[in-house]
């Protein structure tokens, strides 16, 4: 803990930044949540695209198989030339959002190819579109996690180390300002009880001085 001022003035600081702690606190605890549910719900999707993938490829592998011709199908046929993405936002963190891609589809010769590859490249294409999708699904999880990270930190540091802090910062100040408040007023008593006593003595003495002269007065 750092050294402070045992000061009125440090005192209001001290209050104030309590004030300050305890307001932005529950707006990061709510951050946190919210961080905690998204990341949830998309890990969630992510996985579902992931399942759709996989189905999709053992239909394709069934397809495939089917017709006995394993090797007419070469994946260079299919190419990716432009991912869509868009912008989103969530909790105040700027992510990225799939909106689909262009491909390509490589040369081949329809009369020396089965009826069925137009079919099949179309579903490379969609088992390439869910990957994608997937691939943008953990980016947004990953930005989402750092600033989970990121905000967990602080809110830990409001609530473990901030708050506590302040709160003894202010007892320490007001024990402190307490104690000299209770020294300043028994101070002040022992003064005027010694400045009671001196004028006591002072006015005794002079009395008795005045009834010294009187006699010698009176003897003569």
């Amino acid at each position: 803990m750092a050294k402070i001022k045992l000061t009125k003035n440090e005192q209001k600081a001290q209050k104030d930044a309590l004030k300050m702690y305890q307001r932005y606190l529950p707006t990061l605890t709510l951050k946190k949540q919210q961080l905690q549910s998204e990341i949830r719900t998309i890990e969630q999707k992510a996985n579902e695209v992931r399942a759709q993938r996989v189905a999709l490829e053992q239909e394709f592998k069934v397809w495939i198989s089917v017709f006995g011709e394993e090797e007419a199908f070469k994946p260079g046929m299919v190419t990716v030339r432009n991912i869509k993405k868009g912008v989103g936002n969530i909790a105040g963190v700027t992510i990225p959002v799939y909106e689909g891609a262009e491909f390509g589809r490589g040369d081949y010769d329809l009369y020396e190819t089965p009826l069925w590859i137009d079919l099949a490249a179309d579903r490379m294409e969609k088992a390439l579109s869910l990957d994608l999708e997937a691939s943008v699904l953990d980016e947004q999880v990953r930005l989402l996690s750092q600033e989970l990270r990121t905000t967990s930190q602080r809110v830990n540091l409001f609530e473990k180390v901030k708050i506590p802090e302040a709160k003894a910062n202010i007892k320490k100040i007001s024990v402190y300002l307490g104690d000299q408040q209770v020294s300043a007023v028994v101070i002040s008593k022992v003064s005027k009880k010694k400045i009671d006593q001196r004028n006591a003595a002072a006015a005794a003495l002079k009395a008795q001085e005045e009834a010294e002269a009187k006699a010698k007065g009176a003897e003569k």
